[in-house]
């Protein structure tokens, strides 16, 4: 089995690969310190949990936007599964060529997430990763990484709502039945929410004209995607797994 391991900067998403079916997700918090024996017990005790014996785990993939934590990461891993785990980075097969200003700027969650869109839903296509950040990445027919943007993710908007504002509480991020607030929660929850959307759609129609592409796919991914893919029918297929199934592509590429 493959461990497929995806560390962003808020939560750290595991997956287990048998062959090319994910039999099993978890997830723990990044931002928790841990030595390399902390991550070793983690990971045993979610495997253990799921139903997975550390033994039936034969590699192990990595791609990460947090540099302080590898150390110590990939040192639990070789300590619970006796293997180097692959790394996503400079000098790894993604089969996604990149054309930008900055090419190793690029965040390797991005490079992921546009393997996956590329190589299972086609191109051109546009991968939007609701995550700690919003990002809108474009990759063309030939496989080419040609524009990205990046915007502030649902939760950091809310964390500044209600921390930078004497009187707005923390709250659920749902989406209300109507934009028509008419009480506190209800007026967080659209502005954010339906704000979102009226970004996403904006930022689709944008991109459609300005590169030319009016038969580009979208597709979503993020925790928060489905509620922003649900609503609008701007975004054509929501995949909540399409980050590990690029790692699983990547790791492939490269066995």
């Amino acid at each position: 089995m493959l461990l497929a391991i995806d560390v962003g900067n808020t939560n750290t998403n595991l997956a287990v690969f048998k062959g090319d079916t994910i039999v099993s997700d978890m997830a723990i918090t990044t931002k928790t310190p841990r030595t390399a024996d902390e991550f070793a017990a983690t990971f045993r005790e979610l495997l253990r949990v799921n139903g997975i014996a550390t033994e039936d785990i034969h590699s192990c993939i990595i791609s990460s936007v947090v540099p302080g934590i590898m150390y110590y990461l990939k040192g639990g891993i070789f300590k619970l599964f006796g293997v180097h785990p692959l790394e996503v980075g400079a000098g790894i097969k993604t089969g996604v060529k990149i054309k930008l200003a900055n090419p190793k700027e690029v965040g390797a969650d991005r490079i992921v997430d546009l393997a996956a869109g590329y190589n299972i839903y086609g191109g051109p296509v546009m991968v939007i990763d609701y995550g700690t950040a919003t990002t809108y990445d474009l990759i063309d027919a030939d496989g080419t990484f040609m524009y990205g943007l990046t915007c502030p993710g649902i939760r950091i908007s809310a964390n500044a709502l209600w921390h930078d504002t004497a009187k707005l509480p923390e709250i659920e991020l749902a989406l209300p039945p109507t934009i028509l607030a008419n009480d506190t929660i209800s007026s967080m929850q659209a502005g954010l929410l339906y704000g979102t959307i009226g970004q996403t759609e904006y930022i689709i129609d944008r991109v459609k004209r300005e590169a030319g592409l009016k038969e580009m796919k979208v597709v979503a991914t993020g925790g928060l995607g489905e509620l922003i893919a649900g609503a609008t029918d701007k975004i054509d297929v929501y995949d909540r797994a399409l980050t590990m199934k690029g790692l699983k592509i990547i790791y492939d590429k490269n066995r």
